[in-house]
This record gives structure tokens, C-alpha cells and sequence, in this order.
């Protein structure tokens, strides 16, 4: 089965009409079979990002009951270690707590696929020895 982490600023963009990101998102998203990864990090700052729109808000919420959404717990002791090396390493970047546990997600599920619009931090974030991430919207 085919996989995909998926980040903040794309779970926002497929919410907000108004992101200039949406139709691309849209239209990715609409493409692809297979499974959804993400972490309860990357959810809070998506709800914490569109909590002044109710309609996105409850879409969001239906959207990540689905099937094919899976959600790892990045809060269990050996993953907020990871996340918290991980963030030391890449300070200079800077690398937030949401993106250190995608990072781990990446590492523990052998997914390098992600749906980000954070060009900067994923092509300079590295996982599994070295390998880099495919950023769906741009390779």
C-alpha cells in the first residue's frame, strides 16, 4: 500500500479555499490511493490554524475519522526523545516540534513520501541514514 506523511501547512491549505495552495492540494489529494500518515502534533496546529472557521474546523475533524488516516501516538516516551534530538540537530533550520515528529514518523513507517508545503525544512531534513524526503507536490 502506497503511503503518505502529511504536514501542517498542506492539511490547511486543503481546508482553506483562500490558501493559494488549495486547488493543488485539492487536486494531489484527489489522486492519490493509499494511506495518510500524521501525527497528533501536525492535527493541533492544523486546528489551531483554521479554528476561526467553524466549517473547517468540523471538515477537518470529519476528514481525519476516515479510513486510510493513520495516527501514531508521537507522544509516547521514545518518540518525544526522537523529537527532541531531532529539533536540537536541526535548529539552525529550524525544525518545530509538528515537523521533528513527522521526521519520526518517517523513521518508524519507512514513508519518505509527504504532501508538505514546507519546501525549506524537508528538503534539508533527513531520515533513516541520510535519505531524503519526496515532496509529492514538487518531485
Amino acid at each position: 500500500m502506497k503511503r503518505c506523511l502529511l504536514d501542517t501547512g498542506a492539511l490547511v491549505a486543503f481546508f482553506d479555499h483562500g490558501d493559494a495552495t488549495h486547488a493543488a492540494v485539492v487536486q494531489w489529494m484527489a489522486g492519490f490511493t493509499g494511506e495518510f500518515l500524521t501525527t497528533g502534533a501536525v492535527i493541533t496546529e492544523a486546528f489551531h490554524l483554521v479554528a476561526d472557521d467553524t466549517r473547517a474546523v468540523q471538515a477537518l475533524a470529519e476528514f481525519l475519522q476516515q479510513p486510510g488516516i493513520r495516527i501514531p501516538d508521537c507522544f509516547e516516551p521514545g518518540a518525544l526523545e526522537r523529537a527532541s534530538e531531532l529539533m536540537r540537530k536541526y535548529r539552525d533550520v529550524p525544525m518545530d516540534f509538528a515537523d521533528a515528529t513527522l521526521v519520526w514518523l518517517a523513521e518508524e513507517s519507512g514513508t519518505e513520501s509527504i504532501l508538505t508545503l514546507d519546501e525549506r525544512g524537508f528538503r534539508t531534513f533527513r531520515h533513516n541514514r541520510n535519505r531524503t524526503f519526496r515532496l509529492v507536490l514538487r518531485d
